[in-house]
């Protein structure tokens, strides 16, 4: 195999950096709208419950099938679980939400001085 043009590559690398640099500059998002922020906030909650109860239940049930009956333990455990996680991706979604706010309020002042 040959070694590649050096030219050759360094025409490729402008390239590419130039098309990064444009879609860069075109790929500005607005911010969340406050529908969006409390469905994504729902979801978060909503995910987190269902996969802790589930979870909770699944044990309960594999258990008693094999001759523990520990019925609402693990249901209740995992839910409790759950709670806690949906707790905290809302706090996390909140926090990038607001990083996302501040950083497009930040970029508006920014091109509105120059």
């Amino acid at each position: 195999m040959t070694a590649p043009d050096p030219q050759r590559l360094n025409d490729l690398g402008k390239k590419l950096a130039e098309l990064q640099n444009r879609q860069a500059a075109g790929t500005k998002r607005q911010p969340p709208s406050q529908s969006g922020i409390a469905f994504r906030f729902t979801t978060e909650l909503v995910a987190s419950l269902v996969v802790g109860g589930g979870l909770g239940w699944g044990i309960d049930w594999l258990f008693g099938h094999f001759g523990f009956h520990t019925r609402p333990v693990f249901l209740i455990v995992f839910f409790m679980l759950g709670i806690a996680a949906g707790i905290r991706n809302v706090m996390r979604a909140a926090k990038e939400i607001n990083a996302e706010i501040a950083s497009a309020r930040s970029s508006e002042t920014e091109d509105g001085k120059e």
